[in-house]
Formats: structure tokens, C-alpha cells, sequence
């Protein structure tokens, strides 16, 4: 696992970088390139940007400002590009590090280089895959614990691009799903349904049914991500196991960030879809169950767009600001509370509001 060049900065030097396409800031004496990140700030853009350029140590420790969890200053650690000097010293190379390492203090002579040698082996054991290689085959073949897993999933890692999780290139993009794909292979079947039901129904009992499936949608995104995606603490502590939960959502929490897996791939969604629809046509009446089928996947679709625009985007209103840092706090702070994504309505019921 390579790792990567420190520079050596001073404040004014920093301070250059103040845009939000170009956004460094100082902690403890460090220097973090934090551009890629401005977007996901759970607490919102605006709280780094007012920051750009500066030092952000004391209001990072602030609990009335934004109060941070370890997670995140792990997070942050793997974004540090350099350290401050005084304002007599121009930027060199420091060193060579992990994320995880810790810069050498014992300079060379002339007091400009120095290298702090990481040990491969044990930063793989803690960075717990290495993301250079294959994801699935590596959890496939597993020797450590469940504990160490879910301690592991639940650190999340960010990159600017997608890990493969396959070698096959025909399974990997089975597993990548661009946002824009889930309404066009999702709405046509809205319309399907829809226009099945019309056959026997009318407008006004359509729409009323059309609701009430986006209402039922809204409890199956709870259950489903409470019960399904995070059965943490039922796994059985076994490869296999971990290997399926990891696919399924495990990966999500380790790369919370990963554009291409931030919605529901179609076949992993038909695949949940399925069972449920055939449970609705063995309750109700056809047409009945055909409108209520349309308003739960229109439902979904919304779903999966908001779960999408909440991670990157900068969120419009106040609802959805709200949500976004509900969600990111599920990542960051405590993935065993907070499972609403549109809403907070059923965490409240269930008593697993965030």
C-alpha cells in the first residue's frame, strides 16, 4: 500500500487556498485538502467553506459549534497533505507516510527531509482491506472477526474514485450504478402498474391507492435498512456471511462517498422488489395491489434520488438540510439509530431517532 509526499507550508501559504473548488485548512499544525469533502461536510458546505484557508483547530473542538465524532477525525486524517512551518521556511518534501502513520519527528541533518517508513503489513491489518486490490474476494477469503468487521465497515474511507469490489469486469458493473439509472428503469414500471390498474379502477381510487404504496414504501425503507441491511449483530461470524453483508451494504459505510454505489443496483432491487410484490398479489385483489405497487416503487425512486443528493449535493430547504445531516450522522456517529432517509417519521415510532 503506497503511501503519500508531505509538504511543509506556512499559514499565508495556506491561506491561498480559500475557494471552494481549492479549500485547505489548518489543524493542530497540519494541513488538510479538504475540496473533495466540502459537499459531504454533514454538518453543510458553508461550515468549511467559512473556514477556507484558515485554522480550524479550536471550532474543530467546539462542541456548540459542530460537535465531531472519532470517525471523523479519521476521516480527516486522510486527508492531510502537510504540516506548518514559520514563515522563514519554503515548502519541502516532509515525508512518506500512510494514512495512518504518524510523521517522524527525527529530521536529517539539514533539516528538510526526513521519512518515516511504513510498515506494510501492519498498516494493511489496520486499514483492513487493502483498496488497491479487489474487495469480495478479499472478504471471501477473511480470517478476521465479526468485531473487527463491523469495527472496520463502520470507519469510513473516502476516495475520489470507485474500488473495484470484483476482478470479473462483467460482475464489477453489476455492482456500479450511476444515479440517473434508477428512473429510467424504475419509472416505466410505475406506469405499468399504474396503467394495469386503470383497467379496473378509477382515478380517484388509483390515486388514493397510489399513496398509500408510497406510504407503505416509506416503512419498507425503514425495515429494510434496520433489519436486512444492518443485521449487524445477528451475522454469523463466518466469511461467507461478513462477504454478503459487505456486498449488500457493508460497503456503503465503508465507502459512503463512492458515487457508483450510493443507489440500489436494479438487480439487487429487483431481487428485494420480487417476493414483496408477489406478498402484495396473494393479500390483495390484482388491480388493487398494481396501484399500490406503482405509488411504493414511485416511492423508492424517491427514496434512492434523495439518498443520492443527501450525500453529494448541497441540499435545498431546510427539510433536506436537516436530513442530510441525519443521514451522514448515521455514517459518522452512530450507524445503530437514524435508519429514515426521506423522513424521521418511523425512527420516531420506533424510538431509533438519531
Amino acid at each position: 500500500m503506497p503511501g503519500r509526499m508531505l509538504f511543509r507550508y506556512t499559514r499565508e501559504e495556506v491561506g491561498k487556498h480559500n475557494r471552494t473548488d481549492d479549500l485547505w485548512v489548518i489543524h493542530n499544525n497540519k494541513v488538510y485538502d479538504v475540496t473533495e469533502f466540502v459537499l459531504d461536510h454533514p454538518g453543510g458546505a458553508d461550515l468549511i467553506v467559512e473556514w477556507a484557508g484558515k485554522d480550524i483547530t479550536k471550532v474543530l473542538n467546539d462542541p456548540d459549534s459542530h460537535e465531531h465524532s472519532e470517525v471523523a477525525y479519521e476521516a480527516l486524517g486522510e486527508l492531510c497533505i502537510g504540516e506548518i512551518v514559520d514563515n522563514n521556511t519554503s515548502t519541502t518534501k516532509v515525508a512518506t507516510i500512510s494514512p495512518q502513520s504518524q510523521v517522524s519527528k527525527n529530521y536529517t541533518a539539514d533539516d528538510k527531509f526526513h521519512s518515516a517508513t511504513t510498515n506494510i503489513q501492519s498498516d494493511l491489518k489496520e486499514k483492513f482491506l487493502d483498496l488497491s486490490r479487489p474487495l469480495f474476494y478479499q472478504m471471501f477469503n477473511c480470517d478476521f472477526t465479526k468485531e473487527f468487521y463491523l469495527q472496520q465497515i463502520h470507519k469510513p474511507r473516502h476516495l475520489p474514485y470507485s474500488v473495484k469490489l470484483f476482478e470479473s469486469p462483467y460482475l464489477e458493473i453489476l455492482t456500479k450504478t450511476p444515479w440517473y439509472v434508477i428512473p429510467i428503469i424504475w419509472i416505466p414500471v410505475v406506469y405499468y402498474h399504474a396503467s394495469m390498474a386503470s383497467e379496473n379502477l378509477g382515478l380517484n381510487t388509483i390515486s388514493v391507492l397510489f399513496v398509500i404504496g408510497i406510504w407503505i414504501w416509506t416503512l419498507l425503507e425503514y425495515a429494510l435498512h434496520r433489519f436486512v441491511f444492518h443485521v449487524d449483530n445477528l451475522l454469523p461470524d463466518h466469511p461467507y456471511a461478513l462477504s454478503l453483508h459487505f456486498t449488500l451494504h457493508g460497503i456503503h459505510h465503508y465507502l459512503p462517498m463512492d458515487r457508483m454505489r450510493l443507489v440500489m443496483p436494479p438487480i439487487l432491487g429487483g431481487t428485494i422488489a420480487i417476493p414483496i410484490m408477489r406478498a402484495g398479489y396473494f393479500i390483495f385483489p390484482e388491480s388493487i395491489t398494481h396501484a399500490l405497487i406503482a405509488g411504493a416503487v414511485f416511492g423508492y425512486i424517491c427514496y434512492d434520488m434523495t439518498h443520492y443528493y443527501l450525500h453529494h449535493a448541497r441540499p435545498f430547504g431546510q427539510h433536506l438540510q436537516e436530513m442530510k445531516t441525519y443521514h451522514l450522522n448515521h455514517h459518522y456517529k452512530n450507524y445503530e439509530l437514524g435508519y429514515g432517509i426521506t423522513s424521521k417519521f418511523w425512527d420516531k415510532m420506533f424510538n431509533t431517532v438519531l
